[in-house]
């Protein structure tokens, strides 16, 4: 099999690696240092970044269309902000002051993984 998009694989291997990581690192170092609301944060953080994970994985995967080359890049930005921003903020919640200027780049990060979804369905609308 000829694989041309090899950027979405990397990322998603790293993600993927990552994402165990920090989830161990969750369950195990932070359960005792977090409230029920910070570890369940901490959680969304890593379930989301897993999930696009595998979504990368499968679009490097998948022909080297433009827009899908367009929908990794944009879900991969989207997790680096989305999920690393709560890392930050319940890392930084737990073990000092909280970094409040990490709070709006969530949900932008979450926004750019919808763009990413919707790049998807445009694409798959189109095979139609």
């Amino acid at each position: 099999m000829l694989i041309t998009n090899t950027t979405p694989l990397i990322i998603g291997s790293i993600y993927g690696a990552l994402a165990i990581i920090f989830g161990a690192f969750g369950a195990h170092a932070l359960k005792k240092h977090m409230d029920k609301d910070q570890l369940e944060s901490f959680e969304v953080g890593v379930k989301y970044q897993m999930y696009h994970a595998i979504l990368l994985l499968i679009l490097g995967l998948m022909p080297n269309a433009e827009i899908i080359r367009h929908a990794s890049n944009i879900i991969s930005i989207g997790v680096l902000l989305f999920s690393f921003s709560i890392y930050g903020l319940t890392l930084s919640g737990t073990f000092g002051k909280k970094i409040k200027i990490l709070g709006p780049i969530t949900p932008i990060g979450g926004l750019c993984m919808v763009i990413g979804w919707l790049m998807l369905l445009y694409y798959f609308i189109t095979l139609l």
